[in-house]
């Protein structure tokens, strides 16, 4: 068993669940404690599955509930020593259950095997992740400006992907940010567009790669409809049967056999 649910994910929170049968990880606690658990009893979870929270920059749409479950859960709080220097006063008194982590070395929690790489995000650690476990992986690639060669050898080989969709570039440029914003949202350092999104999966699609979850959508940017369609243009022109699905600000996914 290897399994995902996407608990949330937009720019007012996000959290991922990867689990295993007796190893659960969240990947960013960005909403309420009561959010989560409010999915887990949805999804049927029990708390106790949780072996560690995974924080991978130091944002608050990533942060905010993280040191609360570690302190709740006792259980550890895998971060970068630079993350967590940025977000420390955010996460309340976690000095026991920190275990710090860097880019480019792989880690263990429980059985599953966590590998950080770094993304162009503008944060001061900011990193995606793979997950691996009996043969079958998991890639997560949201908040980054760009995909770089790492990043597409690092997703090459994943099973699931969940990737970031985050706005429609016209939307973007005839919507109510300001200027500075909107240059930071498409930067390098800022959010992966709808377009750009289709180009870093054409570029690491492979007959194993079974599920793709389109993630971090802007409610202000984009639209579920335009990034679905975009996405499914796509796979439809190349004649690829991968499953879509969305992640929402709002709702869970239901849990996804990775």
């Amino acid at each position: 068993m290897f399994q995902t649910s996407i608990l949330a994910s937009g720019s007012k929170g996000n959290s991922i669940l990867v689990r295993s049968r007796d190893t659960g990880i969240i990947l960013d606690a960005g909403i309420s404690m009561k959010r989560i658990w409010e999915a887990f009893d949805a999804l049927e979870l029990p708390r106790s599955l949780v072996k560690a929270v995974i924080v991978s920059h130091e944002h608050s749409d990533h942060t905010r509930s993280a040191g609360a479950l570690c302190r709740s859960l006792k259980v550890p709080l895998f971060i970068s020593p630079d993350t967590y220097a940025y977000c420390s006063h955010r996460m309340g008194r976690v000095d026991e259950r920190l275990v710090y982590f860097e880019a480019g070395v792989d880690f263990m929690v429980g059985d599953i095997l966590v590998q950080p790489f770094r993304s162009s995000h503008d944060a001061v650690d900011s990193c995606n992740f793979t997950f691996a476990h009996d043969d079958r992986k998991l890639g997560v690639a949201i908040d980054l400006g760009y995909f770089t060669k790492l990043t597409l050898l690092k997703l090459s080989e994943v099973n699931t992907l969940v990737l970031e969709s985050n706005h429609d570039l016209q939307m973007l440029m005839d919507g109510p940010y300001d200027w500075n914003l909107k240059k930071r949202v498409k930067s390098e350092h800022g959010h992966l567009s709808n377009e750009q999104a289709v180009g870093l999966l054409s570029q690491v699609l492979h007959p194993g790669l079974q599920n793709l979850i389109l993630a971090h959508l802007s409610e202000t940017n984009n639209h579920p409809d335009l990034a679905r369609n975009v996405m499914s243009n796509y796979l439809q022109s190349i004649r690829s049967d991968i499953r879509l699905l969305l992640a929402d600000q709002y709702c869970h996914t239901p849990l996804i056999d990775i």
